[in-house]
């Protein structure tokens, strides 16, 4: 029998994934480089493999497991994108600046904690809405 968890971890997974390349592109063209593969790859590379890592995290704790859209899942993933990330950055001599680290730590926790808290608050009104006190 399939568990019925996997496809919706995977969605959730997929929304991160989409993110930290948006994060990359961002990047990218705010410093006039190109969106190509071969440069896509080098910079969005070691924020993938962050990702990575943070999905097998996700998979390995229970308690993120049963909510791969919790805030909880989403703070490993963050964490995990940007310390593994940055690790590989200066593994492979690419910048680390204090200031690229802050905005890395700000941009991407927005992008995987604000996308969880505006889907949770949705949930939480579209709950409220078909109750039938609300209806009253």
């Amino acid at each position: 029998m399939k568990d019925s968890r996997v496809a919706p971890a995977a969605s959730v997974a997929l929304v991160d994934l989409v993110l930290v390349l948006v994060f990359a592109g961002i990047g990218r063209v705010s410093h006039g480089e190109d969106l190509g593969l071969t440069g896509m790859a080098r910079t969005a590379g070691p924020f993938l493999a962050g990702w990575l890592v943070g999905w097998v995290l996700v998979a390995l704790v229970p308690a993120t497991r049963s909510r791969p859209r919790g805030l909880a899942a989403g703070a490993l993933v963050w964490v995990a994108v940007v310390a593994i990330g940055m690790l590989l950055r200066v593994a492979t001599g690419q910048g680390v600046e204090t200031s690229f680290v802050v905005v890395t730590v700000i941009v991407v926790g927005v992008f995987l904690l604000g996308w969880r808290g505006i889907a949770a608050l949705v949930t939480r009104v579209r709950g409220r809405s078909a109750s039938p006190a609300a209806q009253v």
